[in-house]
């Protein structure tokens, strides 16, 4: 297949900063080394599935690489559970070939629909970064195409490696990766789901027994204000095993089923989801959430990924589009997170998608974003009065109490704060001057941000 050339606009899954850029869908190796050579004065930018919320796989006025037609998976080892594909391979699909295999995905995050390369280059976490780290922690090997046009092989443990996990693109593109399975004897969840009544009682629970399970996650309301402040609903389970299964199920225990719902409308009217509404909906998330309950079996599609069954989800915040901010402070910090948490609510940020986890250990990519602590996200729509400059303070805490923010995330950190946030920066930047002198991977969030 000849590689597709367009002059598109592109933007991120928070459709808050479309820019235009050249799109380029190389079908071969040849044709992406082919791409790079010809990305022109303003560089490139290798891109997946578009789930990155900011600027990280735009480049305005420059080439974007649309990886998504590198899609094949070369080889799995049944056994030992690797598999071997393209970086334009999706979680989704790996999902469908693997799980009747017996093997599931070893870090997957709040969507299927990423591609194994976007996984490896903002090293995506999921509910079970407290035990397992983040996704290029169960990378073996991947092949880089890199500025000069030369395909290496990177194994983990080098400088390369740790400077492609989490760097967002910059260092090359990735064209194939060799990853480590996680092994399943179902396709469904064992689920412990319980209410929390207020910020302090979230983190005892989390803090005493989050060791018990593989994953965990809690919606938590950002509307509640007084004593019922970060009340939340706390989700956490592990792979079902065969034997918790009724009859009728063990006869297909590694079906993977995703339904789909209607995808959101095109258009959706501004300030729709206001902070009545989103009140509304909070108040009626939590009360009909079940105070405990234990064991419940839940598809893998439920338990991950329920918004990926509303197709263009990402629509509902109107054509402004929203910002999702997710940051991470450590231990030690919790009167910063109660302080954060605290301020959102007075703010009255209409968010009904946050969440609060732990992280575990950090992970070796110089720019990856977990490290061992608190992290929470949140959605907030993009045309509240005021965002900007109450973002820019929550920065200003964030990075006082020695956390960051996700940069695959972030569509507006002002640059003077990255260093503070990310201490292996000046690695990062000295290793890309090296390898790339001519600027040849760009992106609108390394021009931002001065990466």
């Amino acid at each position: 297949m000849s590689a597709e050339t367009a002059p598109v606009t592109v933007t991120g899954w928070g459709r808050t900063a479309p820019t235009a850029a050249r799109l380029i869908r190389p079908g071969t190796y040849e044709e992406a080394a082919a791409a790079v050579r010809d990305c022109g004065a303003r560089g490139g930018i290798p891109r997946g599935l578009g789930r990155a919320y900011g600027d990280a796989a735009q480049n305005a006025g420059g080439t974007v690489l649309d990886m998504t037609g590198l899609d094949r998976i070369h080889a799995i080892d049944v056994d030992g559970g690797t598999v071997l594909c393209d970086a334009g391979v999706s979680l989704h699909r790996l999902m469908e070939v693997l799980l009747p295999l017996g093997w599931f995905v070893p870090v997957t995050p709040g969507t299927r629909q990423v591609t194994v390369g976007g996984a490896i280059g903002a090293d995506i976490h999921g509910k079970n970064h407290h035990v397992s780290g983040s996704f290029s922690r169960h990378v073996l090997s991947f092949e880089l195409l890199t500025a000069d046009g030369e395909i290496r092989t990177v194994g983990r443990g080098t400088p390369l490696f740790d400077a492609t996990s989490g760097g967002m693109g910059l260092t090359g593109v990735i064209l194939t990766a060799t990853v480590q399975l996680q092994p399943v004897e179902t396709s469904l969840m064992s689920v412990d789901t319980e209410r929390a009544r207020d910020l302090d009682d979230l983190m005892d629970r989390l803090t005493a027994t989050d060791h018990l399970y593989r994953y965990s996650v809690a919606w938590i309301d950002l509307l509640a204000r007084g004593a019922a402040t970060g009340r939340a609903v706390l989700t956490r389970g592990d792979h079902a095993p065969l034997d918790a299964l009724p009859t009728r199920a063990r006869r297909a225990p590694l079906a993977f089923r995703t339904p789909q719902f209607p995808a959101a409308p095109a258009f959706l009217p501004e300030g729709l989801l206001g902070r009545r509404s989103v009140g509304l909906f909070n108040e009626l998330w939590y009360r009909k959430a079940p105070r405990a309950r234990t064991g419940e079996l839940q598809r893998i599609s439920t338990f991950f990924h329920p918004l990926d069954g509303v197709p263009h989800w990402n629509r509902i915040y109107g054509r402004g589009g929203f910002v999702q901010y997710q940051f991470v402070v450590g231990p030690g910090q919790e009167e910063a997170l109660r302080g954060i948490v605290r301020r959102i609510s007075e703010h009255r940020c209409p968010s009904f998608l946050a969440v609060l986890k732990r992280f575990g250990d950090a992970d070796p990519g110089w720019l990856s974003f977990p490290a061992p602590g608190w992290t929470l996200a949140l959605d907030i729509p993009a045309g509240l009065p005021g965002l900007g400059a109450f973002l820019d303070e929550l920065d200003e805490e964030v990075a006082a109490a020695g956390g960051r923010v996700y940069l695959a995330k972030d569509s507006r950190l002002r640059p003077e704060l990255l260093a503070a946030m990310y201490p292996r920066l000046d690695d990062f930047r000295t290793l890309r001057a090296e390898l790339d002198p001519r600027g040849v991977f760009r992106s609108d969030l390394s021009r931002r941000l001065a990466l």
